[in-house]
């Protein structure tokens, strides 16, 4: 997923300058708005990125750390044939299977890590990569988003608590193109607030595919989800969009998930790209920690994330992450 703000770009996204976090006692005095759960508020230690064998094929940033073959966010999007969808269809398809097995690891205990351990072993078992490792310097092999951490969270040695949300973002590189999705699950006994979070979250990104379609504006999709997230009284992370997919991991269109910001243009049949909304309890403000790569929500509510790769098609749409 990419991180958008005003109009320059940082590497996979753009943000807004950073705002201070609230300090220890005003989130004391905020908490009973949004439930009881474990706020993050440190990093923990990373280990180091996994091993890939010599057999599996590679995208282009996998040694490097640089995705050389990106196109440009002024490029128009681009038109898919049909066997580049075929292989869209196969990759996008592993990716969700390898997020359904990913979610019989979400138990109390169990650390991130254990995650990122599965699914690179997943990933690697079927001959495929997983596109997170070592994208822009990325060290794991899928990102693990817990409770205010909204996007990007960095498995490490962090064990999951009882009544924690976990946001799981599966990413992967098979036959020479990615496929991308995520969800956010439960661990353990979930409050009321977080679970009234997750269905918000979830039924936001189907009303932002729901709108979704040849002829129709990208802004539509924004402003759906927009509409129904603000009418459950949660809001939406403006800073984090979605994008193409293909070849190449991120590119055009970039899909915002509000009214906020607009992407110009109409979709057209063959174009590919993902709709993943991060909606949270409080405020839409975010911060990225000291390790470049985690963002958190300011206030310390929580946030959820789903996500699925979707085709746009002569007649609608289809979603590929199924």
């Amino acid at each position: 997923m990419n991180i958008c703000k005003t109009i320059s770009f940082c590497g996979r996204w753009f943000l807004n300058s950073t705002p201070q976090r609230l300090s220890k006692s005003l989130w004391t005095k905020l908490q009973t708005n949004f439930g009881v759960y474990d706020v993050v508020d440190h990093l923990g230690t990373v280990s180091d990125p996994r091993t890939v064998p010599e057999y599996v094929t590679l995208p282009s940033y996998a040694k490097t750390g640089m995705a050389v073959d990106e196109p440009d966010q002024d490029c128009p999007p681009e038109i898919q044939n049909k066997g580049q969808i075929e292989m869209l269809r196969q990759s996008c398809k592993f990716a969700k299977f390898v997020l359904d097995s990913a979610k019989t690891q979400l138990k109390v205990g169990a650390t991130t890590d254990d995650v990122d351990r599965f699914v690179h072993d997943l990933v690697i078992d079927n001959n495929a990569y997983p596109s997170p490792l070592n994208y822009n310097g990325f060290k794991k092999s899928v990102c693990t988003s817990i409770n205010n951490v909204v996007c990007h969270g960095v498995p490490d040695d962090r064990p999951l608590h009882n009544g924690d949300l976990i946001s799981v973002d599966v990413s992967v590189y098979l036959n020479g193109f990615h496929g991308d999705c995520a969800a956010t699950y439960c661990v353990g006994e979930v409050d009321v607030y977080g679970k009234k979070l997750m269905s918000v979250a979830e039924q936001s990104m189907y009303k932002g595919i729901e709108a979704c379609g040849p002829g129709k504006s990208f802004s539509d999709i924004g402003s759906a989800i927009e509409l129904y997230v603000r009418h459950h009284s949660h809001n939406v992370v403006s800073s984090i969009t979605g994008h193409g997919i293909g070849t190449y991991f991120h590119g055009p269109p970039v899909i915002f998930h509000s009214t906020l910001h607009s992407y110009p243009g109409i979709m057209k049949p063959g174009m590919v790209f993902t709709v993943e909304p991060v909606v949270c309890q409080g405020g839409s403000d975010v911060e990225i920690l000291d390790d470049g790569w985690t963002i958190v929500t300011t206030d310390n509510s929580r946030g959820a994330q789903f996500e699925h790769t979707i085709l746009i098609t002569d007649h609608g749409y289809e979603i590929l992450t199924v």
